[in-house]
């Protein structure tokens, strides 16, 4: 089973994990000071969730290891979790002025519909130029 769960970034630079879909009456959400430690919580928490379900006699129609989690972040999120790219040059690749990437990624700004349009369309492309690599 497929779930779609949000990864947003608060003023507390605190990430938080939330999820819409729900499973025999389980809502799942996760919290951490990183996106890691939140993903950690999240899958952890339906886990629990999903067994305590079970304890309790609902009709539980999968298991923890059976949920596939399609994960969806905001910027400062996306570029917490994959701190190894390098803002000014993702900046660059995207025509994005590198100072407004920077508080984009920091959250003290707030990407447009376009701006936000064109930091996806540099991530997919980088994809797949990772995807075509050979060694």
């Amino acid at each position: 089973m497929k779930i779609t769960a949000t990864i947003e970034r608060n003023d507390n630079n605190f990430f938080a994990i939330t999820c819409d879909n729900v499973i025999a009456g389980c809502h799942f959400g996760g919290y951490g000071y990183s996106v890691a430690e939140a993903k950690e919580d999240f899958i952890a928490g339906i886990r629990e969730s999903l067994e305590t379900a079970v304890e309790l006699g609902k009709d539980v129609p999968v298991t923890a290891d059976d949920v596939e989690v399609e994960f969806r972040y905001d910027i400062p999120s996306f570029f917490n979790c994959f701190d190894w790219i390098n803002v000014s040059a993702f900046a660059k690749q995207a025509g994005i002025n590198e100072s407004k990437m920077r508080a984009y990624k920091s959250g003290l700004a707030t990407a447009s519909e376009a701006t936000a349009s064109k930091i996806m369309s540099t991530i997919k492309a980088m994809g797949a130029a990772l995807c075509a690599v050979s060694l």
